[in-house]
């Protein structure tokens, strides 16, 4: 100790008295260093630079007073300086060493990850006699340390790894309030590199004592992890670890925690309720295994056999009075058509085929326009038939069956030209739409041209609205000949119909546009096959007393009286 040092240090006096101590322990322990005995020789800096370069000189001459570029000492050769704890001292005693150009051995530290080369690379220098005594000396010393392997006095494991570092065995050290305001040091914990992995770590949670009240432990992130099916959206002005979970958008996936956005579901795709994994999406038509379209065509089926049966009806009774005198020819063509427009509901159930997009408006439109222009010659007939019996009247050379021909013919031929006219420029087909309804695909026929379709519409219409004002101007006629009241009835209820669905058929999308039509097509069929047949029906089957010719020509006398 010098003179000039003003204080005693005890750090420093610990740190002198572990060296003996440790050099002691190894010295008396042959199976640590085998035939190498270690000695110290310390100086005293004095926390001085001066004292430090000149007690590294006098380790290199071996004299007092040092003489630069002599030793003359002729004890065993130095094997390692440990520099002075303040680095400005130990940066210039290397710098000093390296002139003499000593190599840079390895100083055990007790960190796990770097080298003594790398935290003090000028605390150490080997001081040797001559450059191969010196890598001699250096090549045994960490050849030795690397396979020494013993237990301490407590039971400790001890050894050495390839850079002469021996394991990292730390504390876990935790500050404590007291009640009187003072703070301690506790223990709560250690870190053994030695123990296996997924042991080197053991703190004791319980002995720890937060800067928070209670003894839960505070959350180290701002905000927790976002599961699968959420992205991390940051939070304005706050640190990165903290955000906001928010679910993927609809049609998007995240399959990952902490996901920094979502990705979109392949076009056939669509996200589960978890949005983690994307799943087929489901296919959509009118079917005939659901309720709504086993319904449809359970009263289509039910209204084609009950028109089936009224044609078997009437053409049993084809000779009675009631038959005769509503034109059997004409009779028999309607229920007929009515038979196919009950039947061509199913073009439009079931999954969209080529053919049946192809060719089911078209079919719907001729058939329909077939009925109405039946219903229309009908009527005209009935007009005919009345004012023939007039004196001298020119009606009876129309009697014939060229007028129903040509009225049938002109009516129904009109549709036929439109529709050939659509399927030429431009033909319906079938496609899946994936846009139309979010989670499904569509099934449906595209019918290209929305002009042809509501054209096709609009020239039916109009048949029936002819239908039924002729209908309606002849409804007063004799009940005889007259067909005009129910025919009347029977337009009203088409016309009723059809101006319903052009609203429904325009708010509706995908199977349930489909299902509107077929009601549509249902209901008006069955209007027609009501209004008309029924009350024929009724007197056929249950009233055959009224079913002849003079009853018949007697109402008529009874009604011009």
């Amino acid at each position: 100790m010098s003179n000039n040092s003003a204080l005693f240090s005890v750090l420093s006096y610990g740190w002198f008295q572990a060296l003996i101590f440790a050099l002691s322990e190894i010295n008396a322990d042959q199976s640590i260093l085998p035939n190498v005995t270690l000695g110290f020789l310390v100086y005293d800096t004095c926390l001085m630079l001066e004292h430090s370069l000149q007690s590294t000189l006098q380790m290199l001459t071996g004299q007092e007073t040092a003489v630069v570029n002599y030793q003359c000492g002729r004890g065993p050769a130095v094997s390692a300086i440990l520099g002075d704890v303040i680095s400005t001292y130990s940066i210039a005693m290397a710098r000093l060493l390296g002139l003499y150009r000593h190599p840079q051995i390895s100083y055990a530290s007790s960190s796990p990850t770097l080298s003594n080369k790398q935290m003090f690379p000028s605390f150490f220098r080997t001081v040797p006699s001559d450059d191969t005594q010196a890598q001699l000396l250096a090549e045994l010393l960490l050849h030795s340390m690397k396979s020494v392997r013993f237990k301490n006095k407590i039971g400790e494991e001890m050894y050495f790894d390839e850079h002469g570092n021996p394991p990292s065995i730390y504390s876990v050290i935790n500050w404590q309030i007291k009640p009187d305001g003072s703070i301690h040091s506790v223990k709560v914990g250690t870190f053994d590199d030695r123990l296996p992995k997924g042991q080197k770590l053991s703190i004791n949670i319980s002995a720890i004592q937060w800067n928070l009240p209670g003894t839960e432990v505070p959350r180290s992130v701002c905000s927790d992890s976002c599961p699968s099916g959420f992205w991390k959206a940051a939070q304005k002005g706050q640190p990165s670890c903290c955000f906001n979970c928010n679910p993927c958008s609809e049609g998007e996936i995240s399959n990952e925690t902490d996901s920094i956005s979502c990705w979109a579901c392949p076009s056939e795709l669509w996200p589960d309720w978890t949005r983690t994994m994307c799943i087929p999406k489901r296919i959509e038509y009118l079917s005939y295994q659901e309720p709504l379209g086993a319904t449809l065509t359970s009263v289509a089926s039910l209204s084609s056999f009950s028109t089936a049966v009224i044609l078997f009806v009437f053409l049993r009774n084809s000779d009675t009075a009631i038959v005769k005198a509503n034109n059997r020819e004409l009779t028999y063509l309607l229920l007929g058509s009515l038979i196919l427009s009950f039947l061509c509901s199913f073009l439009f159930i079931g999954v969209p085929q080529k053919l049946t997009c192809l060719f089911r408006q078209s079919a719907f439109g001729i058939i329909f326009v077939l009925c109405v222009s039946c219903v229309l010659a009908k009527t005209i007939m009935v007009v005919i038939a009345f004012n023939a019996t007039k004196p001298n009247s020119l009606m009876k050379r129309w009697l014939g069956p060229s007028v129903p021909v040509v009225t049938i013919s002109v009516g129904t031929l009109g549709q036929v030209l439109l529709c050939a006219v659509w399927l030429v420029l431009c033909p319906p087909f079938q496609e899946k739409n994936m846009k139309l309804k979010t989670g499904a695909i569509i099934f449906q026929c595209n019918e290209c041209s929305e002009a042809a379709l509501w054209s096709m519409l609009g020239y039916l219409g109009f048949l029936a609205c002819v239908s039924f004002l002729v209908a309606f101007v002849a409804r007063t006629l004799p009940d005889s000949f007259n067909e005009a009241k129910w025919i009347t009835f029977s337009m009203l209820v088409f016309l009723s119909v059809w101006m319903s669905f052009i609203p429904a058929y325009l708010s509706t999308q995908g199977k349930y546009m489909v299902a509107v039509e077929v009601f549509a097509i249902i209901s008006s069929s069955a209007g027609l096959l009501i209004c008309i047949f029924f009350p024929k029906c009724y007197i056929i089957l249950l009233r055959p007393e009224k079913n002849t010719r003079e009853y018949i020509l007697g109402r008529r006398n009874i009604k011009k009286k």
